[in-house]
């Protein structure tokens, strides 16, 4: 690992998490490398020339599911951890267990709550009084990896899931910065197959607040 913990963030869209952990970088001691997308006029990318962070599109190829041009570009940043902020396609099998354990997604739900798309609306549909979002790692199973943190909001009572996304995304833009900085700072670490955060078992979420 290089002296510098350098991370690639991963985009399909707007970009607006990527925006909050561009500026908070300095603050938890993280620095964003490299900016990786699928579509070439995401965006999000501009995020990225304004603080003249290298960027990289590539082109989905199925017959690659080792996402060998991804991997070099990756190598040649010395990237330590992968973040996925909003990337809208399911990585290979293949690719994530090559960096098994440094791949993280922003997912918003509370999981293991409504994984997949929609999650605001069934929010909605089931009254819940909670809604949030969760920081995880990676597995080849769909928001299925470790929960490392999470952010929880109250429901309005009247909403549609479009007002709760937008509402929800304000604590998503603290949240992510913040746990990068957790692994970053080495608060959180892997030691075989379980998670310790400083030094203690990671057995439930760390909730951030309420």
């Amino acid at each position: 690992m290089s002296t510098t913990f350098n991370i690639a963030v991963f985009i399909s869209g707007t970009g607006s998490n990527l925006a909050a952990i561009l500026k908070n970088q300095k603050k938890y001691h993280y620095c964003v490398a490299l900016v990786i997308s699928n579509k070439a006029n995401a965006k999000g990318l501009q995020h990225a020339k304004k603080y003249n962070i290298p960027t990289f599109c590539f082109k989905w190829d199925k017959n690659d599911p080792n996402l060998t041009i991804v991997q070099k570009e990756l190598k040649k940043h010395t990237i330590d951890l992968i973040a996925l902020a909003g990337f809208m396609r399911i990585l290979p099998a293949e690719f994530i267990n090559f960096y098994k354990n440094r791949i993280i997604n922003i997912h918003p739900s509370l999981l293991p709550k409504y994984k997949g798309l929609h999650t605001h609306q069934q929010v909605i549909d089931n009254k819940d009084k909670f809604h949030g979002a969760s920081v995880h790692y990676v597995t080849a199973k769909l928001d299925a990896g470790k929960i490392i943190t999470q952010v929880q909001i109250r429901v309005p009572n009247k909403c549609d899931a479009k007002s709760l996304a937008a509402q929800l995304l304000f604590s998503e833009h603290a949240l992510f910065p913040y746990t990068i900085g957790l692994i970053a700072q080495n608060r959180v670490q892997w030691r075989e197959n379980t998670l310790y955060i400083d030094d203690k078992e990671l057995t439930q979420p760390l909730i951030i607040y309420k």
